[in-house]
């Protein structure tokens, strides 16, 4: 999928009518994030994500599941075609160890797609290739859209947490970045039809950065 509309899926793009601060400013939609580790055996595994979209995104998707019941063929379609342009940007998500890039597998374990009154969640664990020791490990996980087309955002720093067990030996925090005032200046001035130069990765400059550290 082009960056310029690296939207979640092609049912995603927005629809003509865009407030005139959107339609003039990166970016055009927005999703916030929740997180969770996977944990096995004293390793982590993969993520836990949830992604709630704004009601704007989630009209079109919608529109298309009508009085579709929870888990109907229809939803599951839908689920499909959404996790599928999710997998094309590979999970919109980065995880470092130590310097090192840690790498997912292709195919999530599992995915829904679901109404939440007027917004749409896609909820998924992103699976890691080869599970990560926890003990005395440092982690860092950054969730973004690098066009900056879509917003990613924990709104609270509470969306991002622990599983049950966990607390006593590991910490996760929240970071958020402050960028410049040149930086907010060249977003807003980007239009809907406009791409920053990829090479800039925009959207990483703007991208939270959760870490978990391990005892």
């Amino acid at each position: 999928m082009n960056h310029k509309r690296a939207c979640v899926s092609g049912s995603l793009l927005l629809m003509a009518g865009l407030s005139a601060f959107t339609a003039q400013a990166h970016p055009h939609s927005f999703i916030s994030l929740k997180t969770t580790p996977v944990i096995e055996q004293g390793q982590l595994t993969g993520l836990k994500m949830q992604w709630l979209m704004d009601e704007l995104t989630s009209a079109d998707l919608l529109y298309d599941a009508g009085d579709a019941k929870p888990d109907s063929p229809v939803w599951k379609k839908l689920a499909a075609e959404v996790m599928a342009n999710v997998l094309g940007q590979h999970y919109f998500t980065e995880v470092w160890q130590q310097g090192k890039k840690v790498k997912f597998t292709a195919l999530p374990p599992e995915y829904r797609l679901e109404r939440v009154e007027h917004q749409v969640m896609l909820s998924f664990v992103l699976p890691l290739e080869k599970s990560q020791p926890l003990q005395g490990a440092s982690f860092q996980i950054s969730t973004f859209d690098p066009s900056f087309y879509v917003d990613m955002t924990y709104i609270k720093d509470t969306d991002v947490s622990l599983p049950p067990g966990l607390t006593t030996r590991c910490h996760i925090s929240v970071l958020t970045p402050q960028p410049s005032e040149a930086m907010l200046a060249f977003a807003a001035s980007l239009d809907k039809d406009d791409a920053p130069p990829e090479d800039m990765a925009l959207g990483q400059q703007f991208a939270q950065k959760v870490t978990l550290q391990c005892q």
